[in-house]
This record gives C-alpha cells, structure tokens and sequence, in this order.
C-alpha cells in the first residue's frame, strides 16, 4: 500500500514538474516592430469558392474548385475600381484556363508556390498597384465531368470526393487564414 502511495506521489511531481518547466522555458514567438508594423497595416480578406472549367479540344473535362484568400495592404484595398472577389475570379479564369498553369493529367510538375506569385502578381499588375501581399491557398481541387454529372443525376452511387491537387513536391494546398477557424484544412 505504501508503494502505492509513493507511485502516486511520484507521478504527480513528474507530471507538476514537467509542466512547470514546459511553461518556464517556453517562449513566445519574437515579433519584430517592422514585423509587427507590417500585420498592423494589413488585413485578410477570405475569399470565395471559384468554380473554374477545364477546357480541352474544345469540351468541358472537369472543373478547378478554389478557396483563394489574401493578405492585402488596409490603405489600398479601400481605392479598387473593381471589388476583389471579382478580380480574383477573372484572374483565376486567365491563369487556369488560359495559361494552364495546372496539367490534370500530369499534376507532378504543378508548383504551388509559382501559381501562389502568379495569381499575386496577376492581381497586382491588374489593380497597377502592390495591393496583394500574400495570396492564401484554402483549396485547390479538381471535380472530373463524369463526377459533377453523377451528383447531377443523384445516382445512388457513391459520391467521390474532389481530387486535392498537389504540387510537384507533394505538398496539398491548404492554407489557413490567420484568425480564421480551420476546420476545413484540419479534415484534409
């Protein structure tokens, strides 16, 4: 019985112990002012699902589903002449339908941080000002045409989950806008 006792002691100090120092010795992360000047000039702005189709000789194989956000400097976004969600859907149309920056038949060569400065830039160079910082990548996902027609149809047939596209490093993209909930990116 008094072993008993003594284990427990023991557990209980191990455990005070080791939570005492992990609080201890745990550091905040060290922002610095120009950091911190620069989140304080900038805000998220999240954005909406896009439904872009996928267009091969001349007929409709799929359809790119994406959830872009932006970091985007406070000052500027008040002055666009054209609101940013809509910007975003036309820049998005020009980069995978018109430039295919994504090959769905060979997604082994995509490159999430290119298309990540591509729509940057493109937004960017659309607005003539540096207006976008960061573009956020929520999800990036291809739905093929026998897929939507399925779902159309309601055949009881199960349904397949869109396919995450993934870069030529493996690496899906699901980015998490800060101060936003992650419930999606955490089911991925």
């Amino acid at each position: 019985m008094l072993k008993l006792v003594f284990t427990g002691v023991w557990v209980c100090a191990v455990s005070l112990g080791s939570v005492y120092a992990s609080i201890k010795y745990a550091s905040a992360p060290v922002v610095t002012d120009a950091e911190a000047e620069r989140r304080a000039s900038e805000e998220y702005v999240t954005g909406e699902m896009v439904t872009v189709p996928v267009i091969t000789n001349g007929s409709v194989q799929g359809y790119f589903l994406t959830k872009l956000s932006f970091s985007v400097k406070k000052d500027k976004i008040k002055n666009l002449p054209i609101p940013l969600k809509e910007m975003v859907t036309d820049q998005l149309f020009d980069i995978l339908v018109g430039d295919q920056l994504i090959n769905v038949a060979d997604t082994s060569k995509f490159d999430l941080t290119h298309f990540k400065t591509a729509v940057k830039d493109g937004l960017n160079a659309k607005i003539r000002d540096e207006v976008i910082t960061e573009v956020l990548v929520e999800q990036l996902e291809y739905l093929s045409k026998g897929d939507v027609a399925r779902i159309a149809d309601s055949q009881n047939q199960p349904r397949e989950k869109p396919v995450t596209i993934k870069d030529k490093d493996g690496n899906a993209a699901h980015d998490v806008v800060p101060g936003k909930p992650s419930t999606e990116a955490a089911a991925h």
